[in-house]
């Protein structure tokens, strides 16, 4: 199985992603990002975009990353992975279901104040981070229109990522039940 944890930068999906690995026996973290980081080392470069997601090969190599590693170990991985465009997420979710693998999608939200303040205090890229910044607005419009419909949302605005963490790991084990 896949956990999915989506949510724009500042949601606290990094953080709490380690954190639900911990929960949740036999369990991993697969950050898709890195996925998009080897795309962004191929030299000479793949054709100029401004989000490594754009470039269909990020999107089918994370299907293929997810099921080879789960071929491999079994058990559940954890994907903290920022996904705002629908058609993007569709095509995950189908490949993923192509093979099998059910995924359970959430969403880690918080209000824009809240996000705002987290990515003023950041202290991996900075504080204010022109690009965790730009992702607020898609972020609000993929809310208000697909994602949250899409998912489970976790309002972390007045949680820590440790009841993030529990509230996720419940949800997973009431689901089992």
């Amino acid at each position: 199985m896949i956990v999915w944890l989506n949510g724009t930068h500042g949601a606290g999906k990094t953080t709490t992603s380690g954190l639900v690995q911990r929960l949740i026996p036999d369990s991993r973290v697969l950050d898709a990002e890195k996925v998009g980081e080897t795309l962004m080392d191929i030299t000479p470069g793949l054709p100029g975009t401004d989000n490594f997601q754009h470039w269909p090969p990020w999107r089918q190599l994370v299907v293929e990353t997810a099921r080879s590693v789960l071929d491999y170990t079994g058990g559940t991985l954890v994907m903290p992975m920022t996904v705002l465009v629908e058609r993007y997420w569709r095509e995950i979710s189908a490949g993923l279901a192509h093979h099998g693998i059910p995924v359970r999608h959430f969403v880690l939200h918080a209000d824009q104040d809240t996000l705002r303040a987290r990515i003023a205090g950041d202290t991996v890229l900075g504080p204010n981070s022109p690009f965790r910044l730009k992702y607020l607005e898609p972020y609000a419009e993929a809310a208000r229109t697909w994602l949250h419909g899409e998912a489970e949302v976790i309002d972390t605005t007045h949680l820590t990522p440790d009841q993030a963490a529990v509230r996720i790991a419940a949800s997973l084990t009431s689901a089992a039940r």
